[in-house]
């Protein structure tokens, strides 16, 4: 996500919720509207690719849902409202979604860096992600060419190595991704990644 402006008027997470739409480029931090720019095209292209990824992987598994952004993740005793790229809800926490939000964290949740984002996705995103309960979280970084893995671990995000190049999700039964998938630009074919992992012939 890139470059931000606070839009002055305070706000109740249910009023910026009837406020913005999904066109509407904003996330909700304790009462403020926290504005952004859109996004790259290389953003989008890694964005796309993990969403395709991870949506018909869990989908063919029946595992539960994936999304990507625009749609809010709420943290509400951290009064939070989080707009992450893309975000994963296991199919026994399905109870938590709602038309326009998830209320409460994500399994896994994504985000692909951009230079306007850089601090909050490695700095305020990661704290907020990790004492609101999200269970997996992934920064990937282009522009430094680094993908960043946390899993949650009695309560607390725990930085984890790619083994050979290969990540395995604890959130996300028998997925695996080679961190070059999501750094190549552009990103491989999807079918060629889900033929890899088994999902189709």
């Amino acid at each position: 996500m890139g470059e931000r402006d606070v839009v002055t008027k305070r706000m109740s997470y249910e009023e910026f919720l009837a406020w913005c739409d999904e066109d509407t480029l904003a996330e909700w931090v304790d009462g403020e509207v926290v504005m952004y720019s859109p996004a790259s095209r290389r953003h989008q292209e890694i964005k796309g690719f993990i969403y395709q990824l991870l949506y018909n992987y869990v989908r063919a598994k029946a595992l539960g849902v994936v999304l990507d952004a625009p749609f809010q993740m709420y943290l509400g005793p951290l009064r939070r409202g989080r707009e992450p790229d893309v975000l994963f809800v296991k199919k026994e926490n399905l109870g938590r979604l709602r038309e326009t939000h998830l209320d409460g964290p994500a399994d896994l949740v994504v985000e692909v860096v951009s230079e306007e984002s850089r601090l909050r996705d490695y700095g305020e995103k990661l704290a907020e992600y990790e004492l609101g309960g999200v269970g997996e979280y992934w920064i990937v970084d282009p522009e430094r060419d680094e993908v960043r893995l946390f899993q949650r671990k009695e309560g607390r995000f725990i930085p984890v190595f790619p083994d050979e190049g290969t990540h395995r999700s604890v959130v996300i039964p028998g997925l695996w991704v080679r961190v070059g998938w999501l750094l190549s630009d552009p990103p491989p074919p999807v079918l060629d990644c889900l033929q890899e992992l088994g999902v189709i012939p």
